[in-house]
């Protein structure tokens, strides 16, 4: 699918969640590397890093439209992190098991999750609650001061 016909909100939450994936991947990194951490451990304690710097980041730039009130969208959001990070682990330990170095295993993990967590996220996490009205995703919202018009 060439960029131009790409949806906006898959393109902010592919940008937040590089942001997010990177402070993942190099929490991982130093668990694995410098605390001597299995690779599985690793891989959740940067998921759960990484799910905070993606709720705030699609909170305020992907699904910023006046949906759910941040309270109920941290708590779906959270539910969906964990079961992406809980399969990200076990791809991760089977991975690994197999013979692939943890990295890779990651990138595995990693590619299965985003393809997933996108459409539970816009469909459930942030879902509009019935009633809310939409407004345009990373602009403040601007409304007219009192008085005489």
């Amino acid at each position: 699918m060439p960029l131009k016909h790409t949806p906006r909100p898959l393109l902010r939450y592919a940008g937040v969640g590089l942001v997010a994936t990177a402070a993942h991947w190099a929490t991982l990194a130093a668990l694995v590397e410098w605390a001597g951490c299995a690779a599985w451990i690793g891989s959740g304690v940067g998921a759960a890093l990484g799910a905070q710097l993606a709720w705030a980041g699609n909170r305020r730039f992907t699904f910023a439209d006046g949906r759910r009130p941040p309270a109920a969208s941290w708590w779906r959001f959270q539910a969906t992190a964990l079961a992406g990070a809980v399969l990200g682990m076990v791809v991760v330990a089977a991975g690994v098991h197999a013979g692939l170095h943890y990295l890779l295993a990651q990138a595995l993990a990693t590619l299965l999750v985003f393809a997933t967590g996108f459409a539970v996220n816009r469909h459930w996490s942030f879902a509009r609650p019935p009633g809310a009205r939409r407004r345009t995703p990373g602009r403040a919202r601007h409304r007219r001061p009192p008085g005489p018009r």
